[in-house]
């Protein structure tokens, strides 16, 4: 099965759009076309987060999964970093076979741990299970893990297009649910019976929550936090995320394929000579939230690369423990292609900054374009 993440999706629609010349591009929307979102009754709030609270333990136990050749990136480290930082609950990352873990569009980590790892030492599953986008919906050991934790009572949360892993493992059948803006033609068609829900970046229904687009991981993660720890607790995590809210609002049609997103992909795509990899740096201690935002972004621009570098070859330990696999041996890197970044500061103010860069580098159209892929409503000013 051909990887339907949003990244090769587009490319594929690019390909399309050239061979089909100026005709399809005129047919493409203009730009935007969305209106202000409504606020969430109080009720609907309630209800959801009631919905997402733990049965099981008192401490809950929370499982990311993902598949070893190509797991989104900031669908597997957000939900893991933003989780850590409440330390409301006992987080593992895991991979469904023994060995690293290449994230798509970037980075490189070693998981915690495997699934059979897992099944050992929590026989009676987790309380919830975080399943991100993956390269093959359709991986087979991964399915039927999932299954088996439903079965045994874990609350299944598909960040993204992660939605379509959870459905093709049967979960989404006859439920309401949610996906990246980019795949919600191929989640309805390939499964029917899926009732979608515009205008909620979190949809839960009966044991299953799905998001939109990939930085929907944060205020789901959120969400959890205040289903488990209390909305309090929530809101110190959101100031320190650099976020003011995390409720299911959500504007669905700001995010389509445009005529200025489809522009900026062929325009970036044609310019083959100018694409440029740039190094991130590992070092000891870093937010592995702010390192997956960055990271990602860069890696989405279709003019550029970001790839890690470290000294030596050895894993460098992130702020809550994850362990990152250099991409690239140097001592250092060249100035000019060297992402500057560091994570002193929340990381949505930290990915606000990328995207200034980014507009700056490649000009606002490609900020644009990443935004619309992230399916993040882009700051254009300082905050």
């Amino acid at each position: 099965m051909k990887w339907r993440h949003v990244t090769w999706g587009v490319l594929s629609a690019v390909a399309l759009l050239l061979a089909a010349g100026g005709t399809w591009i005129a047919s493409l929307p203009a730009g935007q076309a969305g209106a202000t979102s409504q606020p969430i009754p109080q009720e609907e709030t309630d209800a959801m987060i009631a919905a997402l609270k733990p049965t099981k333990r008192e401490r809950p136990v929370v499982a990311i999964v993902g598949i070893n050749d190509g797991t989104e990136t900031t669908d597997y480290l957000m939900p893991y970093g933003i989780l850590r930082r409440a330390g409301v609950a006992d987080v593992i990352t895991l991979a469904t076979q023994p060995g690293p873990m290449t994230l798509f569009p970037a980075l490189k980590v070693e998981p915690q741990a495997t699934i059979a790892a897992f099944d050992m030492q929590y026989p009676e599953g987790a309380d919830y299970v975080i399943v991100p986008a993956m390269h093959r919906e359709d991986d087979p050991t991964a399915l039927q893990w999932i299954r088996s934790q439903a079965e045994k009572g874990a609350i299944i949360v598909g960040i993204c297009v992660g939605a379509k892993v959870v459905a093709a493992a049967g979960l989404l059948d006859g439920r309401q649910a949610t996906t990246h803006w980019y795949s919600l033609d191929d989640l309805r068609k390939e499964h029917p019976t899926v009732r979608y829900v515009a205008d909620r970046r979190i949809v839960v229904d009966r044991g299953v929550a799905t998001t939109t687009g990939i930085t929907a991981s944060m205020p789901m993660s959120l969400a959890l936090i205040e289903a488990i720890a209390g909305r309090d607790k929530a809101k110190d995590i959101a100031r320190d995320l650099g976020l003011a809210d995390w409720d299911a609002r959500h504007d669905s049609d700001a995010f389509k394929f445009t005529r200025p997103f489809a522009l900026t992909a062929i325009g970036n795509t044609l310019a083959f000579w100018k694409r440029e990899t740039l190094g991130i740096e590992l070092v000891p201690g870093m937010d592995e939230v702010s390192l997956a935002l960055v990271a990602d972004a860069w890696s989405r621009t279709y003019r550029s690369r970001a790839v890690t570098f470290a000294a030596t070859a050895a894993a460098r330990e992130s702020r809550n423990g994850i362990r990152f696999i250099p991409e690239e041996v140097a001592a250092g890197w060249p100035t000019q292609q060297l992402v500057p970044w560091a994570d002193d500061r929340p990381p949505a103010r930290i990915l606000d900054e990328t995207l200034r860069a980014v507009a700056d580098r490649y000009r606002a159209s490609t900020a644009d374009f990443v935004a619309m892929q992230l399916e993040y409503p882009r700051q254009t000013a300082p905050q």
